[in-house]
């Protein structure tokens, strides 16, 4: 597995992380055993970056991770923001200490390797106060570094200009491709490191499904594909589920020969060489491997590259629903 550098927090970590939402049984029921299977796995490849959060499965997600024998070159990052103890509009010093020490506790670590606020309101993230709460909370050690996981690229740009944020997770897949322009460059100019969440569109990139597929009642791609519960640019990164279909199956026209559909969608993320890791989840433990095999793939040409740029500006970009 190939290593990037995380930023300014200095890890160095896999390109392919561990996305571990599907670990709190938010994408559909996942048993102890599968749990540990997807972690083992993600080991033996060498995937050294996690992501998790406080709400997936209401904690379940990190004790899962706590649980499990990690090794000392896996960075584990998780998120705080959403529960209810703090959204939408009860955010305080105090309280966002309580969260991080209850991740640090399913965690079974004393500091957190990298704590993200979690899709914070922008109001709340224009106050600011936030900002400063969490450079105090890192002065005292409960986080060894900070950053914030965004929904826009404008809430980007502004997480951009506090010094202390010292990572930026970001949609960004092929149905996405706003923030190649001015976040990446601006984030790589202040040695900010790029965590790309969603590459694979909510599995959409994976070219496996049709108009016909149907999800688990559980599964946010059932009951939030018109930003029902929350952001509607969480789930198929914004799109019409059955647009996004349609848009998936010109895609495969523009991949090169023999290379698979959702290889061809984390290539393209790693293509920019701004990106840090992406996350990407996996329902199965062998589902690992396809996605690792991707960080050996040889580079798109630039030609393609353009190309595809192109068509998601005429084709995708009037599609998407929540903002870029």
């Amino acid at each position: 597995m190939k290593t990037r550098r995380l930023g300014r927090t200095g890890y160095e970590v896999s390109e392919i992380g561990l996305g571990c939402w599907q670990l709190g049984g938010d994408f559909g029921p996942v048993d102890d055993d599968t749990s540990d299977s997807i972690l083992t796995h993600a080991l033996n490849a060498g995937v050294t970056f996690w992501d998790t959060a406080d709400v997936y499965g209401n904690g379940l997600s990190e004790s899962r991770i706590g649980a499990h024998a990690k090794g000392p070159n896996v960075v584990v990052a998780t998120k705080l923001g959403r529960a209810s103890t703090l959204y939408p509009n009860k955010y305080s010093k105090q309280a966002l200490r309580d969260s991080l020490v209850g991740s640090a506790k399913r965690l079974g670590v004393q500091a957190l390797d990298l704590a993200q606020l979690h899709c914070v309101p922008g109001e709340v993230l224009r106050d600011g106060a936030i900002f400063r709460w969490m450079d105090e909370l890192q002065a005292e050690g409960l986080v060894r570094h900070w950053g914030a996981s965004v929904e826009t690229i404008e809430e980007g740009l502004l997480c951009l200009k506090q010094p202390g944020c010292a990572t930026l997770q970001i949609i960004f897949n092929l149905l996405r491709q706003d923030a190649a322009k001015d976040l990446l460059p601006q984030a790589a100019a202040q040695d900010v490191g790029i965590i790309v969440r969603l590459p694979l569109a909510s599995g959409l990139l994976s070219g496996k499904f049709d108009k016909n597929t149907r999800f688990a009642d559980s599964d946010h791609r059932n009951y939030n594909r018109d930003g029902a519960a929350f952001s509607v640019g969480e789930t198929f990164a914004g799109i019409r589920y059955e647009k996004g279909v349609e848009l998936v199956q010109t895609l495969k026209g523009f991949a090169p020969e023999g290379l698979p559909m959702n290889q061809f969608a984390l290539r393209w993320v790693l293509d920019h060489p701004e990106v840090s890791t992406v996350i990407a989840g996996v329902s199965k433990p062998e589902q690992i491997a396809e996605n690792v095999a991707a960080s050996e793939r040889k580079s798109l040409f630039p030609a393609l590259m353009k190309q595809l740029g192109e068509w998601y500006e005429d084709n995708v970009k009037p599609e998407i629903r929540g903002g870029v």
